[in-house]
């Protein structure tokens, strides 16, 4: 699993590690069933205290996309496809706000916006 944090970002570092834990199980990285670093494995691997990583599973596992099994460790979460459908959903629109405020940001028009996404939307999407 690999996470990268910034000690600049505006994002606490329990936010960073959740962030990018949901990422690689909503794009499949992680796969269902996958058994995660321990919390505290995860913590000396980061350079961060323990406090920090089990807030971060914490947060995942109130969003079910981890469960800690007790004396087994913790795991991605055989999570519904329609959970992951969901997350993927939440994420996309994530990325698709963030470049709508960039594009507004540079003084591009909705039109111009909607245009350049048909013209970089890959052939086999729907």
């Amino acid at each position: 699993m690999d996470i990268l944090l910034s000690n600049t970002s505006d994002k606490p570092i329990y936010e960073q590690i959740s962030s990018q834990v949901r990422s690689q199980i909503i794009s499949g990285v992680l796969a269902a069933g996958e058994r995660l670093p321990s919390i505290r494995a995860l913590a000396d691997g980061l350079g961060v205290s323990v406090i920090t990583t089990k807030r971060a599973y914490s947060d995942l596992e109130a969003e079910g996309l981890i469960a800690t099994v007790q004396g087994k460790g913790t795991f991605v979460a055989e999570t519904s496809n329609e959970l992951l459908r969901e997350q993927r959903m939440r994420h996309v629109e994530q990325l698709v706000g963030r470049a709508a405020n960039e594009a507004a940001e540079l003084g591009l028009s909705r039109a111009e916006l909607h245009d350049m996404v048909d013209l970089m939307a890959p052939s086999g999407l729907k």
